[in-house]
């Protein structure tokens, strides 16, 4: 399990910047230390623990492109077609048997190795087999085209796949083209969650008065599974500050990240941030994000916990931008950056400055530009503010006003989970 001293983070102003806070985790928290050998088809979402090198060359041996007729580009004749008999024929899993007799072409299909002494293919659509059994080729074709050089790919030895680096279909196929069978992965973080509040309940329990059902602990386990996590589920803190500093105390024996929703906030009932100032310390407390604010990170036996908000959408948006950066660096990774789409504000808006604001939006197409829609309720409680549209709009720290045709930044809720 990773260890954090106390001391180890320090923030002392009022609203942190998201980036600030995404830097300070990335510098600070070390990835967990454990590492376990899976197979390749267990590996995918796993994070890489040590660089892959390639154990071969790929393509193993030069070979063709297309079916075609393999010949060398200096017998071909210049200023016009060239006719060459036919030596030999190779197909796909069959080795060549020698070089080929000068001026003359070899029958050869995808995948086949290239007889030796041949570096150019022409495509069986544009040649003319002639009666003779030759095969009339035409000019123009530039030498070593349609083949595929020993090595083309990746040269044995190079770096296949680098360490942190969380495995995706793609790097499985060329892992496995590359004849690797079992990789050494990162083990998987272990997260407990937690929601607070005495006015929570189960779904399926009676509500009560007063009560509502506690969504936030069921969306962060499933996220947090997402983003590669073992997830404990340990159910919903009373609002009372000593079972709460005894229950988070004890998760931390037997976990390596501790996610909590509500009580971070400043009212008499928020014992989640006293109780990190008791039995810890505070590495931040309140973003500069919109929802979400009240997000607090501090080290409790030396084991981070991250207090989200209590609303539903700001758990969302605060753990896109700041839990599951975490989870990646946990998990021996780098956070990467997401790419925004471009598109055009379809309505008005104004923010305060200072801090960076998410906006819920559907979008649409009109006059053949692509435009984003405003959800009609914007409350950070509202979930089908979540569910009934696309994505977010980004407005950062600076920007103060929007309006109807500007370019903003959007991003779809897959690229955020």
């Amino acid at each position: 399990m990773v260890q954090l001293s106390s001391d180890a983070f320090a923030f002392g102003g009022d609203l942190m910047p998201v980036e600030e806070a995404l830097a300070l985790v990335t510098a600070r928290i070390p990835p967990l230390g454990e590492t376990e050998t899976v197979t390749l088809i267990d590996a995918d979402g796993r994070f890489l623990a040590d660089d892959a090198l390639a154990p071969i060359d790929l393509p193993v041996f030069d070979n063709s492109a297309v079916d075609g007729y393999a010949v060398a580009h200096a017998d071909l004749a210049v200023g016009g077609p060239t006719i060459l008999p036919i030596s030999a024929r190779i197909a796909a899993g069959e080795a060549a048997s020698g070089a080929i007799p000068g001026e003359t072409a070899a029958r050869i299909f995808t995948g086949a190795p290239m007889p030796p002494g041949t570096d150019t293919v022409f495509m069986q659509e544009d040649v003319v087999i002639r009666e003779d059994g030759s095969v009339e080729l035409p000019q123009g074709l530039r030498k070593g085209a349609n083949s595929r050089p020993k090595g083309e790919d990746i040269a044995r030895g190079s770096l296949a796949v680098p360490a942190g680096r969380r495995l995706e279909p793609r790097d499985i196929a060329l892992l496995a083209a590359l004849g690797v069978t079992r990789v050494e992965v990162r083990r998987r973080p272990r997260a407990a969650v937690f929601s607070t509040g005495d006015e929570l309940r189960d779904p399926g329990q009676v509500l009560g008065a007063a009560a509502i059902y506690d969504s936030n602990r069921f969306s962060l386990q499933v996220m947090l599974k997402r983003a590669g996590c073992e997830v404990t589920d340990l159910g919903i803190l009373p609002d009372d500050r000593h079972i709460t500093s005894e229950r988070l105390d004890a998760a931390t024996r037997d976990h390596d990240l501790i996610v909590t929703s509500g009580g971070v906030s400043t009212g008499e009932e928020d014992h989640v941030r006293a109780a990190i100032a008791a039995s810890g310390s505070m590495v931040f407390w309140r973003l500069g994000i919109k929802p979400g604010r009240p997000v607090a990170m501090g080290i409790i036996n030396g084991t981070p916990l991250v207090g989200l908000p209590g609303n539903p959408v700001a758990v969302f948006v605060t753990f896109a931008h700041v839990l599951r950066p975490l989870v990646v660096v946990l998990s021996g990774g780098r956070p990467s950056v997401l790419a925004a789409m471009t598109v055009l504000s379809g309505f008005d808006y104004r923010k305060k400055a200072g801090r960076r604001e998410y906006v819920r939006v559907s979008l649409e197409r009109s006059d053949g530009a692509t435009v984003a829609r405003k959800y009609p309720v914007d409350g950070a409680g509202v979930l089908t503010s979540l569910t009934r549209t696309d994505g977010m709009i980004e407005l950062p720290e600076a920007c103060t006003d929007v309006r109807i045709g500007d370019p903003v930044s959007f991003y779809a809720y897959s690229q955020l989970i």
